[in-house]
Parts: C-alpha cells; structure tokens; sequence
C-alpha cells in the first residue's frame, strides 16, 4: 500500500478541483505535503472534449501541481446518485489513502454533480470510520472535511493565501484547453459556459476574496464544524 496521504480532494469531473483549490494544492504540494485529488467521473457528458483528452489534460495538471496521487472512479457523468454503491466506492477510496485531511465541493453549485459528488462524500467519511462497514478493509478516521467552492463562493470559514502559487493554480486551468479555450474553426469546440473566459472569472473571485485580507489571492473553503483554536 502505499504511503498516505496529507490531503485527498474530491471532484465529480477532472478540472473541479483545480477550479476550486488549485493553489491551496500547490502551495502544499510545494511544502513536501502529500496530496491527491480523486475525480468521481471521466466527465463523459462535457460539450467539449473527450474522455481520452480529459485524461491526458488531467495529468498535465497533476503534474504542475505536484499531486502524489491521481485516480478516477469512473462513475456515470450526470449520474452521481446517493446510492450504497457510490458512497462505498467514494469509501473505500479513502480507506486506500488514509487521508488527514478530505476535501469536496460545496454542497450549493449550479452542477447537480457538484451537488452530489459532496453528499456522497461527506457520507463516505462518515463511514470510512465505521469498522464493520465494508470490514474487508480497515477503518480510517478523518481529521477534517472542507468543502471548496467551484461556480459560486458562499460562507466563508477559511481563507488559504494562495499568491506564491497561484501561477500553478492558473497552468493547471490552461491544461484543460478542451474545456477553457475559445471555440474556434481549428478546435472544433462549441461555446458553454467554461469558453467564456471562465479563467479569468475564476482569477477574478479568488482576487476578490484575497482583497479582504490585504493579499493579491486567496481560496477559501466552508466546514461544517467550528474552527478549534488553542489561543488567539
């Protein structure tokens, strides 16, 4: 088995994880952190792109983040449903890694598979602890479950300063041309949501959100449970 992991980051498709913490990735790959992302589906319903070219553009940007780890479940796109299935091979992802640390999108998004990739894996850290569940493999207890915002940012509980890295957080996005690039004559791509600009957007909210603590970039993150400090 190999080694554990620091961080284990959840996305339904290739590119979720990169839009909402690809900094915070870097900036702890960069400090000798463990980190691997596990994307639930091989994005197969995108407007643009194919399964084999997601893959590749997938391990571009895990390269330029420094991931220890990349995999895929291979789970149906557009159909993430809260069944025993799903949440057990969400589980037993986590029982392989051990994480310290579990990461999701936020449980509000305006993709129902964003919706449901953080339902299904807050259940699953739930019950990766559980002993007799899946008993065939050992339980793991996570320290921490955040949640990172993809299309839209709401409450706020932790702010990352992601300046010195934010570079790598911008490379990762350029990685994914079939999904960020303009349509064109050449690509062959249609217009969605993700060709208009949507990077730009993107650089633009984490901007916004760094202005509250006087830095150039921050990406933030929402818990369910209250922040546990030992002194202020």
């Amino acid at each position: 088995m190999s080694a554990n992991l620091d961080i284990l980051v959840f996305g339904a498709h290739p590119d979720d994880a990169e839009i909402g913490m690809g900094g915070t990735i870097a900036k702890h790959t960069a400090a000798g952190l463990r980190v691997g992302i596990c994307d639930l589906t091989q994005a197969e319903m995108s407007s643009n792109g194919t399964v084999d070219l997601r893959r590749k553009e997938a391990e571009e940007a895990s390269s330029i983040l420094g991931l220890a780890v990349r995999s895929n479940l291979a789970l149906k796109d557009r159909g993430l449903f809260m069944t025993p299935e799903h949440i057990d091979a969400i589980t037993l992802e986590i029982r392989k890694h051990r994480p310290r640390l579990v990461f999701a999108p936020y449980w509000q998004d305006r993709h129902p598979d964003h919706i449901q990739c953080s339902l299904l894996v807050e259940q699953a850290v739930f019950n990766a602890k559980l002993r007799k569940m899946l008993p065939e493999v050992p339980p793991c207890s996570v320290s921490q479950l955040y949640f990172y915002f993809i299309n839209d940012v709401h409450k706020v509980d932790v702010m990352v300063d992601v300046t010195e890295t934010y570079g790598h957080k911008t490379a990762s996005l350029r990685a994914y041309r079939s999904q960020f690039e303009a349509p064109s004559a050449e690509n062959g791509m249609v217009e969605t949501p993700l060709t208009q600009e949507y990077v730009e957007r993107v650089e633009a909210r984490d901007r916004l959100l760094g202005q509250k603590h006087h830095v150039r970039y921050a990406e933030g993150f929402s818990s369910r449970l209250p922040q546990m400090v030992h002194l202020f």
